[in-house]
């Protein structure tokens, strides 16, 4: 990806988050020139993997396969006396996949904060890691919902689903409903090590600096 696609995301981002009158912390906008005085703070950071994430998953194509993410809190995994959970927002635009992935240390609930209609597609993972086609329960806003085998479940603002640990699922805004402001809330995350997807792309994307970095990446912070 181009540095300069990813300054434009973030600039969007911030104004939806300003829309929807969500203020991320201090942190969330420092520029790396203030990431650089505060180097005990950033090797933390880091280590907890928070603060600004773009992906495109390996794809070559963001607006097609990608997400914008920015990690408010986060433990980190089997240390003793880490917290044990962690929040995220992510903008999620129209027909922009999430590929299937499941996770295998995280249960998580994804949320419709806002915007759009969040779709979600959603398998078991069989004991091979295939894709089951037994249907499933899962829990919407608490209220367990019966669907099938990667059966369309349609998230409106305000709604959220809970999705356990080893189920495939991927998530996309409907069209023609607008861009998704999306919550993530769950056990520590670990995208360096708990995301198995079905289809192996990259998490993390090699970047084309054509100008200059406008807020870095938790991978870029120290």
């Amino acid at each position: 990806m181009k540095r300069s696609q990813i300054n434009t995301l973030q600039k969007n981002a911030l104004e939806l988050f300003k829309n929807y009158c969500v203020k991320l912390p201090v942190w969330g906008y420092w520029s790396l020139e203030d990431w650089k005085k505060e180097t005990e703070f950033a090797h933390n950071a880091k280590k907890r993997q928070i603060g600004w994430d773009v992906t495109d998953f390996g794809s070559g194509n963001f607006d097609k396969c990608g997400l914008l993410l920015f990690c408010l809190r986060n433990g980190i995994s089997g240390v003793a006396g880490s917290k044990s959970y962690a929040e995220k927002l992510m903008v999620v635009r129209e027909m922009q996949e999430t590929p299937l992935h499941f996770h295998r240390m995280k249960e998580e609930d994804i949320i419709n904060k806002g915007g759009g209609v969040l779709v979600m597609e959603s398998y078991k993972a069989d004991e091979k890691e295939e894709l089951s086609q037994d249907p499933l329960t899962l829990y919407v806003d608490e209220y367990p919902v019966k669907i099938k085998a990667g059966e369309p479940l349609r998230l409106n603002p305000g709604q959220s689903v809970t999705v356990p640990k080893f189920v495939y699922h991927r998530f996309y805004g409907e069209s023609g409903k607008g861009v998704v402001l999306a919550g993530e809330v769950s056990q520590v995350n670990d995208d360096e090590t708990d995301n198995r997807f079905y289809v192996a792309p990259g998490r993390f994307p090699a970047i084309e600096n054509d100008e200059p970095i406008f807020k870095p990446l938790w991978t870029e912070v120290v």
